[in-house]
């Protein structure tokens, strides 16, 4: 009877750290990113135990991704998307189990209005806040980035040479979060954004956008669960530097 009722135990626990609301789940830290850590750590089929929507990056940084109703799709640097398969690995990545708690629409603004809205109706700068936002843009700029080969390139040097794609009368799903300031180091305080269009053909990481229409929702999380590598692939990375300035220089 106790090992029984052991193993129940050990299931019901199992299960806390995954299918979880209200909680955003990360893959290492950008700021490992930024240093090059581009060598992949967790299964996209893994991945998609905790959570259903999100953003992150593939092995070898090979593209852009997005994960939007439980599916991963890779916008890789010629600006096409695929959907990669379950083995396929991610060094960065972020995901919620997105249930939204507000909604509402907007109309005739741009990247900064936007932020300006969601701010305004979402105040508190403390918590994590997952974002969607689908409908018709005038026009929206995305990059995405090439794969890497050893020894890596730090993401700064990478970015120089990205591509970047332009749409014009686009519809589409704007997928990611807003995240608080004392995630410095961890994740991109502020927002960071991804676009998937809505015919799965283009999309990227979110440079800049005009928004003709959209329904925006949101999902406020206050849990957040860390994974770090589990070998010691961040064990010569310097990171104890403020990559402030860099990281604002590759997310922009």
């Amino acid at each position: 009877m106790k090992k029984i009722l052991l193993i129940v135990v050990l299931v019901l626990c199992g299960g806390c750290l995954t299918n979880r609301y209200d909680r955003i789940t990360q893959t290492s830290t950008i700021d490992a990113l930024l240093a090059g850590a581009y060598d992949g750590q967790i299964s996209c089929q893994k991945l998609l135990t905790y959570g259903d929507f999100g953003i992150g990056t593939f092995d070898k940084l090979d593209g852009e991704m997005t994960v939007l109703d439980g599916r991963i799709y890779q916008i890789k640097s010629d600006g096409k998307v695929y959907r990669p398969a379950g083995d396929v690995k991610t060094p960065f990545a972020t995901v919620c189990n997105f249930k939204p708690d507000t909604q509402f629409m907007i109309k005739s603004v741009d990247f900064k209005t936007v932020e300006l809205i969601i701010d305004e109706k979402i105040p508190n700068q403390n918590q994590f806040l997952a974002v969607e936002i689908s409908g018709k843009f005038k026009h929206i700029k995305v990059r995405s980035v090439p794969s890497q080969n050893k020894p890596y390139p730090p993401l700064a040097e990478v970015a120089k040479t990205q591509p970047v794609f332009e749409m014009n009368e686009v519809t589409g799903t704007i997928v990611g979060f807003r995240s608080p300031p004392f995630v410095k180091g961890i994740n991109v305080s502020g927002y960071h954004f991804h676009f998937l269009s809505s015919d799965f053909a283009r999309g990227g990481h979110v440079l800049d956008f005009e928004l003709n229409s959209g329904d925006c929702k949101t999902d406020k999380c206050n849990e957040f669960l860390l994974i770090l590598p589990e070998n010691d692939s961040l064990k010569n990375i310097d990171l104890s530097k403020d990559k402030s300035e860099e990281l604002q220089k590759v997310e922009k």
